[in-house]
């Protein structure tokens, strides 16, 4: 099957699943309860009159189905629709452009250092099974995953910057003032500030794929052309890196392409944690504002990047293994 028609295929595939996803957000977003209520419960100042005036301004007097299509025919424009009260009522997808780059520079790099340090940790443990390495890797490994990423924020916050005077800012993107500049320079300043959340969600990302490298690794070097590389006479180096971890990758493949499917959810626990200004936080924020117009923006950036990423991943796949076939 070719390129093409393959793409084709499977785009038609995913329209019923883009469909279905929104509708269902959209739907149980609705089952919470009448927004206006929600956002004005308390305000004894506010009457009815003017909560009807609300409803009719968001477009929320009509049914359900729709509030839906008209979703969808702004959606189609471009237009994601305007926040309740986040941002003062500013367009949902400027809202979360402003926020795009902070959540991609920490999503980018945690994923980046946490590849660079599990990818050879995960071939020397499983190089060497059973052995101390092995077991001291697995068990911290495991021990990472057990760890909630909120824990590791807060004690680094305690450990690295109230502790020690501020080595590393606790929060925030960057300085409040130019004085505090390290060097007088923006740039170091933001690079400073990214030390301890980049470092934190590194560790978190961090064991997991170790542990998927291991195993992936461990049930690759049992397979019959691995004993048929070596009885060649081939390097071992040739066999583990050339041989091995190329055929190992296909799982790691698809952990990373699931991770960039939601790249732009950012990491709402994180950025909470770290007072960062990325999508995750302004996801936080939404969801305890009932801000239903961005919460659904939010899914709808992360179905589409999650669709197109499943796609990206089974063409990686034909490339890295050439058994596999587009069919």
């Amino acid at each position: 099957m070719s390129m093409t028609k393959y793409l084709i295929r499977r785009a038609l595939y995913l329209v019923p699943v883009f469909f279905g996803i929104t509708f269902l957000v959209f739907s149980i977003e609705r089952l919470a309860g009448d927004p206006v209520k929600l956002l004005t419960a308390g305000q004894t100042r506010v009457t009815e009159e003017q909560r009807q005036l609300l409803r009719q301004y968001f477009g929320l007097d009509k049914p359900v189905y729709q509030q839906y299509l008209l979703w969808l025919s702004e959606l189609f424009t471009g237009n994601l629709g305007y926040a309740y009260t986040t941002g003062g009522g500013a367009p949902v997808s400027t809202l979360i452009g402003q926020r795009a780059v902070a959540t991609l520079e920490l999503q980018l790099l945690g994923l980046a250092f946490s590849l660079l340090i599990a990818i050879p940790i995960g071939v020397m443990s499983a190089k060497r099974r059973y052995s101390k390495l092995d077991l001291a890797v697995t068990n911290t490994s495991l021990v990472g995953t057990s760890i909630p990423i909120f824990f590791l924020g807060i004690m680094a916050i305690l450990v690295l910057s109230a502790k020690t005077g501020g080595l590393f800012p606790y929060g925030g993107l960057e300085s409040i003032s130019p004085n505090q500049y390290p060097y007088g320079s923006a740039i170091l300043d933001q690079l400073w500030h990214l030390v301890l959340p980049t470092s934190v969600y590194t560790f978190a990302i961090l064991a997991p794929v170790v542990l998927l490298v291991r195993s992936s690794m461990l049930e690759v070097l049992r397979q019959d052309f691995i004993l048929a590389a070596r009885a060649s006479g081939l390097k071992e180096s040739t066999v583990i890196y050339k041989h091995g971890l190329r055929n190992a990758l296909l799982p790691l493949l698809t952990y990373v392409g699931l991770y960039f499917g939601g790249l732009l959810t950012g990491a709402p626990i994180t950025e909470t944690v770290f007072n960062w200004p990325g999508v995750g936080r302004l996801f936080v924020q939404a969801i305890n504002n009932l801000d239903f117009p961005v919460i659904q923006g939010v899914v709808v950036v992360i179905t589409l990047m999650t669709l197109v990423a499943n796609v990206i991943t089974d063409i990686a796949y034909a490339y890295i293994d050439p058994r596999i076939r587009l069919e």
